[in-house]
């Protein structure tokens, strides 16, 4: 079995920022050696989440107010009373969300479904620069 570990940097304009990080999983999965196997993606930070989605706009706005009605940023929040950074409920959707995938690849190509998309969600209040660790395993 070969590793390998890569990085994909993106840049956020802040909360609900839905980034479309497929073509950089490819380009990343191409660059290596490795034929068939398996991607997993994580992003460090705890205000940050991956997922896999339709990019499409309509779902671009669905998606985040779902987000909003099930951790509404105007309740209270433990964190808020903590550390009283205005993010509480930005810890609790990364929480939901996750921040890892595990995706199939077979020749070199990712096994995702036709309108699937791989993503990175912005969570927190500010914009920021994000890591996103990509670990290729496989042959």
């Amino acid at each position: 079995m070969i590793v390998k570990t890569m990085t994909v940097k993106i840049k956020s304009k802040g909360e609900n920022d839905v980034i479309n990080i497929t073509d950089q999983t490819s380009k990343a999965l191409h660059e290596s050696e490795i034929m068939n196997g398996t991607v997993t993606l994580f992003v460090s930070g705890s205000t940050g989440a991956l997922t896999t989605i339709e990019y499409e706009p309509g779902l671009m706005k669905d998606f985040p107010d779902m987000l909003e009605r099930i951790a509404p940023r105007n309740i209270e929040y433990g964190h808020e009373k903590m550390w009283h950074d205005g993010n509480g409920h930005s810890h609790v959707k990364a929480s939901l969300i996750g921040p890892s995938l595990a995706i199939p690849f077979k020749n070199k190509e990712l096994l995702l479904g036709t309108w699937q998309q791989i993503v990175f969600v912005e969570l927190d209040t500010r914009s920021r620069e994000r890591n996103i660790v990509l670990q290729i395993m496989g042959q």
